[in-house]
């Protein structure tokens, strides 16, 4: 554990209230992506099986509890609960063309060969390519509620901290896991133009149009 671990995984669960909470108030999900939460859901679930078979320590089994019922929760609250404000029509990223290539890849390139270090590497790849199809529903709509963008930032600040946490750990622990260091910086580039109109346009205007990024 270090600072940039601890402010990543708050900044990840920061991101994911703030969607809950954005569901919750306005009684709808419109501009979310059904099907990036789908994804989240997925990455947390094959992620997370461990939980039956190794403690590492009572804050690493909390986060992971909290992180599937939030994922679980949002994606009830988008399909069921709220169902009639979910955008399927512009939610139309054909999510085959992720897991095909990320389930191949798990099973190619891996730390060893088990069914819950392959589900592991699963997580790890998927989680860098989850973000997508929302992103592709933000390009399609041309615009996204400040909230939404909110969300997407913190998110991406998630990322930034954990690359920030790898280089730590390499230069205090000599550890390097090369899977999830390029996966994880593969999944930071995602955010880069986002950011950058984040902080150049959204606070000046409180209106996210996403034309400069598509």
């Amino acid at each position: 554990m270090n600072i940039f671990r601890i402010l990543g995984d708050v900044s990840h669960l920061l991101a994911i209230i703030i969607l809950l909470l954005k569901i919750v108030k306005s009684k709808s999900c419109a501009g979310i992506s059904g099907k990036s939460q789908i994804l989240f859901a997925l990455v947390f679930t094959t992620r997370y099986l461990d939980l039956f078979t190794n403690f590492i320590s009572v804050y690493n089994t909390v986060m992971k509890v909290i992180f599937l019922i939030c994922a679980y929760v949002t994606v009830y609250m988008i399909y069921v609960k709220f169902r009639k404000t979910f955008d399927s029509e512009n939610d139309s990223f054909r999510l085959e063309f992720l897991l095909v290539p990320v389930t191949g890849l798990s099973f190619l390139e891996n730390h060893s060969f088990t069914p819950l270090e392959i589900l592991w590497t699963f997580s790890i790849y998927l989680e860098s390519v989850a973000i997508l199809p929302q992103l592709f529903m933000i390009s399609k709509t041309g615009e996204a509620e400040t909230i939404t963008t909110h969300y997407l930032f913190f998110l991406g600040l998630y990322r930034a901290l954990y690359i920030a946490n790898w280089v730590w750990r390499y230069h205090t622990e000599n550890f390097y896991d090369q899977i999830a260091v390029v996966s994880g910086v593969v999944q930071t580039i995602f955010y880069c133009d986002f950011f950058y109109l984040y902080v150049t346009k959204g606070r000046q205007t409180g209106c996210y149009n996403t034309e400069m990024y598509i």
